[in-house]
């Protein structure tokens, strides 16, 4: 049993996105030695360097993957498809099944084949549904509704699995994922707010979970070496519930800009967004704004991480109200290149 990462042998999957560099520079600080699984090794960025290796694979081609399990007492899955919106054509559905849950299946069998100990799967809380008014737990009955939640589902239950076989799996269900350097629809509302183009939504109390990078990490170097982690299912949040309403006013104060006075009429929204329907079905392309973007804007997707806290003595550290200006400001950074 793995209780200290320094000189193990660790494979991280993904490990060139957003969440994986920071789990591989936590890994790195810890004494590990990482090696990153990329399409391409030069988009790993690490060959070369003694203390981080890249090896190439692919999901797409399970092929590819034979022997990067090799030697291996650590596997971190990360990697998968990452569009969580389905497209009227439904075109991602078969993507969703090749990288997300053939891809991780391909994993599973080489990390069994060259004896991995520890697998620790970055699922996602879209594995139990779109969530609801209520604080959702673990034991929750799993409901995914777009391809990717499904998929995400379908690979915590092979992953699982695989714990009858020899491997000591562990599951992460995560929210949005923010912090510096966050990627998707965090970002992308800040810049609408900056532009002047984010409507000023009314406070309609909806509660969503979210949680800062730096505690994913945290959490997954908790299930990696915690005993009891082996073949759980834990939920990873910030313990806060957010409305759209204050995410909205602190990306003001963060933009150091007036929180307008006005607020737009909840029935204009719905409005808009059965037009948004409309003409995503004419054009068979998601519009901007549609019921299905407005449901996660104004509704509530609630989620509880009192059991790894309760079990790992996972304690996360940041806020979304305290990581917001550091936000920004990687974010500005980044435009002024």
């Amino acid at each position: 049993m793995i209780t200290n990462l320094r000189d193990a042998n660790v494979l991280v999957t993904g490990g060139t996105g957003f969440i994986g560099r920071h789990l591989v520079g936590a890994l790195r600080q810890k004494g590990a030695r990482v090696t990153v699984l990329s399409r391409q090794v030069s988009a790993a960025g690490g060959t070369g360097k003694p203390e981080f290796n890249a090896v190439t694979g692919d999901l797409e081609h399970p092929a590819t993957l034979e022997g990067v399990c090799r030697g291996m007492n650590v596997v971190f899955h990360l990697a998968g498809y990452a569009h969580a919106l389905d497209q009227p054509d439904g075109r991602n559905a078969e993507i969703n099944q090749r990288v997300t849950v053939n891809g991780a299946q391909a994993l599973v069998e080489q990390s069994l084949k060259e004896g991995v100990e520890r697998f620790v799967f970055i699922s996602s809380v879209k594995a139990m549904g779109e969530g609801s008014e209520t604080c959702l737990v673990e034991t929750a009955e799993c409901k995914p509704v777009t391809y990717y939640g499904k998929a995400r589902r379908e690979t915590e239950k092979l992953v699982l699995e695989a714990g009858r076989r020899g491997l000591l799996p562990t599951i992460l269900r995560l929210p949005m994922v923010y912090g510096p350097g966050c990627k998707g629809n965090l970002p992308q509302m800040i810049q609408a707010v900056a532009r002047g183009r984010f409507p000023p939504l009314p406070e309609t109390e909806n509660k969503r979970s979210m949680v800062d990078v730096r505690d994913v990490v945290q959490a997954a170097l908790l299930a990696v070496t915690s005993p009891i982690a082996a073949g759980k299912v834990y939920i990873v949040t910030d313990g806060q519930a957010y409305s759209t309403r204050q995410i909205y006013e602190w990306i003001c104060a963060a933009l150091q800009l007036p929180v307008p006075r006005w607020k737009i009429p909840l029935p204009l929204l719905r409005f808009i967004a059965l037009l948004g329907d409309g003409i995503g079905k004419l054009r068979r392309r998601r519009f901007i704004l549609d019921t299905d973007v407005l449901g996660k804007l104004i509704g509530s997707a609630w989620y509880s991480s009192e059991k790894i806290s309760r079990e790992l003595n996972y304690r996360p550290v940041h806020t979304l109200r305290d990581s917001l200006p550091e936000i920004v400001a990687e974010l500005r950074k980044s435009q002024s290149r």
